[in-house]
């Protein structure tokens, strides 16, 4: 089915900045990434971690969107980032549902030397495949690398995993 929704996450980890001031200037000026008969949505996803540019305020928000955590009852002192996520999950998802968002592109930062590197989590995930395959010859000749990070008995608990092609950007 056609891809109507999608989100651009910075800020996941509060010190990873790149995401962060890009989410910043689309969300005061969007024509850049808007498309006919397409929702574009820039969002700060930590804005506590960013205020504070740590890389999270009581626990990885991008490890804390696993089915237990997404369930949990909110209480006084349940995690920042875990009540965080159960916001999230409401905006974009609710995950694993036909009502979830179609794209959701996670902006990071990494000190590692991978340059600007594509993660898939999925291998038999169509659509991204391509979507990968486009953006790598758009880029052409400069490198970006794409990393499958897909586990046989991992359920991903990322921030990106609450769409239906989750999608994660990593820049040196």
């Amino acid at each position: 089915s056609p891809v109507r929704r999608v989100a651009i996450f910075g800020g996941t980890h509060g010190n990873e900045l790149s995401g962060v001031f890009l989410v910043k200037h689309w969300q005061e000026n969007g024509a850049e990434i808007q498309r006919a008969g397409m929702e574009v949505k820039p969002f700060l996803t930590n804005p506590r971690a960013v205020k504070k540019c740590t890389r999270y305020i009581d626990c990885d928000l991008n490890r804390v969107f696993d089915s237990d955590n997404l369930g949990r009852t909110v209480v006084e002192d349940i995690p920042y980032e875990v009540r965080r996520a159960q916001e999230i999950n409401q905006i974009f998802g609710p995950k694993g549902s036909d009502d979830a968002y179609d794209l959701i592109f996670d902006l990071h930062n990494t000190t590692s030397n991978m340059g600007g590197t594509l993660i898939l989590e999925n291998s038999r995930d169509d659509f991204t495949i391509q979507m990968f395959h486009y953006i790598k010859n758009a880029l052409a000749p400069e490198r970006c690398p794409v990393l499958l990070i897909e586990h046989p008995s991992l359920k991903y608990a990322t921030t990106r995993s609450v769409a239906k092609h989750p999608v994660g950007k990593y820049e040196k």
